[in-house]
């Protein structure tokens, strides 16, 4: 599981940051890569990975201001020349659906593949599957915004070759059903029970992803002890009136929130062209006078996402 930003500005494009786009690679999971918005020149940010677009079978959309959605024409029209290409589900407020199959009928677009939308309707679970599980919340950003939570179900415990070694069990197919946790009957007679020898069950990963807000108890909530928190930065700490009048978050904003929320790590992104350099590093350290494990991201970072039993992020 790993996170790769395809976007991190805020706004407009700038030369060092395209518009909002971040994707989710689930590659060694469920073989998929889901994204969270799409603006203008997303696919051209694609282009500069080794995301392949045909990977791509879900995108969530936090809100419908241009930044946001721009790409989204553009993305699903190039998917359609993809070898092997699979049906694509997209996620949003209501009025996602309306405004990209408008965008598609104007242009003249015949897709080699069908679209299905989920347009959120209330707060709650909209996806559930044997492996994952996507929460929303709404935010408060003046137009419908929503932050989505991605939990992943919890891992088989190991294998305890060691135990079974000890008995005198050689690896072969028994082992499999041992992984299994079933009761085998082994060639000299003797029957174990197969969750004996499996390890404490691993938790499952949790990201959250928010779209544009203010500071707000539902951020807290759907980043609730996450293994990462993606937050907007749009302002730095002294601009708290100008975000709250634009409907956005500042550094200690974000910080606050991934405090309250016991996250494992926070990731800055939506920053606005104004802050380069050394402005940059600043932001960082706003957000460290609350939260210590904090991050500003930049266009084409990725950070991966490694279980709890595992070392932590650098």
């Amino acid at each position: 599981m790993e996170l790769e930003f395809l976007g991190t500005g805020a706004g407009v494009p700038a030369k060092h940051r395209n518009v909002s786009s971040v994707a989710l690679k689930l590659l060694d999971e469920c073989n998929a890569v889901w994204l969270f918005d799409c603006g203008e020149g997303t696919q051209l940010q694609i282009l500069k990975t080794s995301i392949r677009p045909r990977k791509i079978e879900k995108i969530f959309i936090t809100h419908l201001h241009g930044d946001h959605i721009f790409g989204l024409p553009g993305l699903i029209s190039s998917r359609s020349f993809q070898e092997g290409i699979e049906p694509l589900e997209i996620y949003g407020p209501k009025g996602v659906e309306e405004w990209v199959r408008t965008s598609l009928r104007i242009s003249k677009t015949h897709l080699k593949y069908p679209l299905k939308f989920v347009e959120i309707q209330a707060d709650g679970r909209i996806f559930k599957d044997d492996k994952f599980e996507v929460y929303c919340k709404k935010l408060d950003h003046g137009i419908e915004s929503y932050g989505y939570r991605v939990v992943e179900a919890d891992h088989v415990g190991e294998l305890q070759v060691e135990k079974l070694a000890e008995l005198g069990i050689k690896p072969g197919p028994v082992y499999g059903k041992i992984k299994n946790g079933q009761t085998v009957t082994l060639e000299d007679g003797r029957t174990i029970n197969g969750k004996d020898f499996i390890g404490e069950t691993i938790k499952g990963r949790i990201v959250t992803i928010l779209g544009d807000t203010r500071k707000t108890n539902q951020s807290i909530e759907l980043a609730m002890d996450a293994d990462v928190l993606v937050h907007e930065s749009t302002f730095n700490k002294d601009e708290a009136k100008l975000a709250k009048a634009y409907y956005h978050s500042t550094t200690h904003h974000a910080a606050q929130v991934a405090k309250a929320a016991n996250v494992q790590r926070l990731l800055l992104t939506h920053i606005s062209a104004r802050y380069l350099g050394k402005d940059v590093e600043n932001l960082r350290n706003e957000a460290r006078e609350i939260f210590e494990n904090v991050r500003v991201v930049k266009d084409f970072d990725c950070y991966d996402i490694p279980l709890r039993k595992k070392a932590t992020f650098d």
